[in-house]
């Protein structure tokens, strides 16, 4: 690259970001998320937990198949069927990595894994040594290393690197670090250890305190190279650092920061967006760097200055990051084959023809309600799409609603339950309210509402609105997502799609107990 460090990207969006409750995606969904991740040129694609379920194993190895230029990582716990099943699930890729961890914590030591010391070290050693017969690139995590000793830090992690570990993670798991004690771990971490030269130092940085972003940098500054983290700050509790805020802080303050990313930046917009429509995760408006505001100006002084010299205001170009790619691509005359060129450089693929069709027969429903058809637009058609060609126990067949002035709003929709159509009707406090009832009059589902939330996919009054349902019943959350240019449309698309997802079952498990 240049006289600069290299610092690895390593990207977890399908692994911990997917484990925000409600966050969990298909086989298929991973698969376009792994591809733009290849695109904006990620290191190292952390494409899921190969023991948590047959889905994850699936869709890491299907991750491992198609994915050429980024490393493929599956996370394993520090045992031998963890990472004998990691193993099998990367074997196809290219270039593959194992990552397993152990607790090192007192308190997760004495009250999760119930071992003493000496026992975790030995048990870390095993696993590293196992891993390495599978694969020469062997990642070795200290869980919640941020509340951990810093003597049997320096241990354990001396015997891991002995045991083969190239890179070794040092994670705040919980989110309690503060940026310069932080760093300083890093440094004496660097500094202690005697083989320390022989592996590549990483962080993991969870947000609890808002601080992973500040944290990650410190660590930087302080010596790791290598930086895991998700797109838009995805993952449980609080998220983890956001990849887009650490690259782009790296790149803008070169001055600071001795080291250089291989991020394509001009695809994190788009990157971003894919994300937010397959997780139904909307992003803040003034989110840093992909929010709708990020590189917006209100104030006059500040208008006035960016028009005289644009880095009067604006650290960054918004172009940089992919803001540009927000343009018209195709409209109303364009052809199937100009349809499908553009889902491919999109980095969607349908499997079937029939799903092509049925994608290009929306498109073309859409052109004719909105003038503009935009990237954002394409990416819900698909998702629609691929919702619609799953089988479900319930569908939408068609719906009426009346909201008028002194008059109590009334929902009436025809659904499908098992092929066989039902009419049902409902009133409610609003037009939502009362199709929700109307849906739960038929299907009395026993769900509980945790979430509804309702996001513009571009702009205009003529745009597409994105529904967000959030279920929960007995423990299991799921997220439904809806588009359409009417939001009573969207809303009950949203709400029947995160029902047939409750009626699949199959939660997905996560073994490890805690995150790393």
């Amino acid at each position: 690259m240049s006289e600069k460090d290299k610092l690895v990207i390593f990207d977890t969006t399908l692994r911990d970001g997917e484990q925000s409750p409600g966050a969990t995606m298909t086989k298929a969904e991973k698969l376009r998320i792994a591809k733009a991740l290849e695109k904006l040129k990620v290191d190292v694609i952390e494409a899921g937990f190969a023991i948590a379920s047959q889905g994850d194993f699936e869709a890491v190895k299907s991750i491992a198949e198609s994915i050429k230029e980024s490393t493929i990582c599956s996370l394993a716990r520090a045992l031998d069927k963890d990472i004998d099943r990691a193993a099998e699930a990367i074997r196809p890729a290219a270039r593959g990595r194992i990552h397993t961890f152990i607790a090192t914590s007192p308190i997760h030591m004495k009250h999760k894994l119930q071992m003493d010391p000496d026992d975790v070290v030995a048990q870390a050693v095993k696993a590293v040594t196992r891993a390495r017969g599978h694969v020469d690139d062997v990642e070795f995590s200290c869980e919640d290393a941020g509340r951990s000793e810093l003597d049997f830090l320096c241990r354990i992690i001396e015997a891991a690197i002995d045991a083969g570990a190239r890179t070794i993670n040092i994670p705040d798991t919980v989110g309690y670090a503060i940026p310069e004690q932080f760093g300083e771990t890093i440094r004496q971490l660097l500094n202690r250890i005697p083989n320390a030269d022989k592996a590549i130092f990483s962080v993991h940085c969870h947000n609890d305190l808002g601080l992973a972003v500040a944290n990650s940098l410190a660590a930087v500054n302080a010596g790791a190279r290598q930086v895991e983290c998700t797109i838009n700050g995805l993952g449980e509790r609080a998220g983890n650092a956001s990849l887009e805020e650490v690259v782009m802080a790296v790149r803008t303050r070169q001055d600071l920061f001795k080291v250089e990313t291989g991020i394509d930046t001009q695809h994190i917009v788009p990157a971003s967006r894919l994300v937010s429509t397959i997780t139904g995760f909307p992003v803040q408006p003034n989110k840093a760097i992909v929010g709708a505001n990020a590189f917006a100006h209100e104030s006059g002084i500040h208008q006035d200055g960016v028009l005289k010299h644009r880095e009067t205001y604006e650290i960054m170009r918004a172009q940089d990051v992919g803001w540009h790619t927000n343009s018209l691509v195709l409209g109303k005359h364009s052809g199937r084959n100009a349809f499908r060129t553009r889902l491919q450089e999109l980095g969607i693929q349908f499997e079937t023809e029939s799903e092509l069709n049925e994608a290009f027969t929306r498109f073309k429903a859409l052109a004719d309600l909105k003038h503009e058809i935009f990237d954002e637009d394409l990416q819900a058609i698909a998702s629609d799409t691929r919702q619609n060609d799953e089988d479900g126990l319930y569908e939408l067949v068609c719906m009426q609603v009346c909201s008028e002035t002194g008059v109590v709003p009334r929902a009436s929709l025809t659904m499908k339950v098992e092929n066989k159509e039902h009419k049902v009707e409902a009133e409610g406090s609003g037009p939502v309210d009362a199709t929700f009832k109307a849906i739960e009059s038929l299907v009395d589902s026993g769900c509980n509402l945790q979430l509804y939330s309702v996001n513009n996919i571009t702009s205009g009054t003529d745009a597409q609105g994105e529904v967000t349902v959030r279920l929960e019943r007995g423990g299991r959350i799921v997220n439904g997502v809806g588009a359409d240019t009417d939001i009573i449309i969207a809303s009950a698309k949203a709400y029947i799609e995160a029902l047939n997802l409750i009626s699949r079952g199959g939660t997905r498990q996560h073994p490890q107990g805690a995150d790393v």
